[in-house]
């Protein structure tokens, strides 16, 4: 490989990068600021598997993906478009905490492993996101690339 397509390999990443910064995380700090001051985030009535979900999510996922799931500086929201069903399914969220996710959509860098949680907590989990993502308009979309 030449050393001009080195650097423009170099270039177009870089510049991808900052791309992801300057449409994610202001995106991602001014929404949870509006829903958190509107009061636009809806709470719907969760089954029992939700509940349970929510209490397993508060302990062990809040710190990053912040309470009802709308993100913190420190992880992306999981009430966002790109969580819907038909981009990241259910069973991304098992993978995730299983082995862990290298960063690919946010510039948050990436989620380690979450041992601590089993795959009944995970789906447990999943659930309470995915009612509280229904709440707030988020639905199977089919995921094209």
């Amino acid at each position: 490989m030449s050393p001009a397509t080195k650097l423009i390999i170099v270039i177009v990443g870089l510049l991808s990068i900052a791309y992801a910064v300057w449409y994610f995380l202001p995106w991602s700090m001014s929404h949870r600021e509006n829903m958190m001051q509107s009061g636009s985030l809806n709470i719907p009535q969760f089954s029992a598997i939700a509940l349970q979900g929510r209490e397993i999510f508060n302990e062990n996922c809040a710190k990053c993906h912040g309470e009802n799931a709308i993100g913190t500086n420190q992880g992306p929201p999981l009430l966002h478009n790109i969580y819907n069903p038909g981009h990241h399914g259910d069973n991304s969220f098992l993978r995730a905490t299983e082995s862990g996710v290298r960063q690919h959509h946010w510039p948050f860098g990436d989620m380690p492993q979450q041992p601590q949680v089993d795959k009944d907590q995970v789906f447990s989990i999943v659930r309470y996101i995915r009612e509280l993502q229904e709440a707030n308009g988020i639905f199977y979309q089919r995921h094209q690339m």
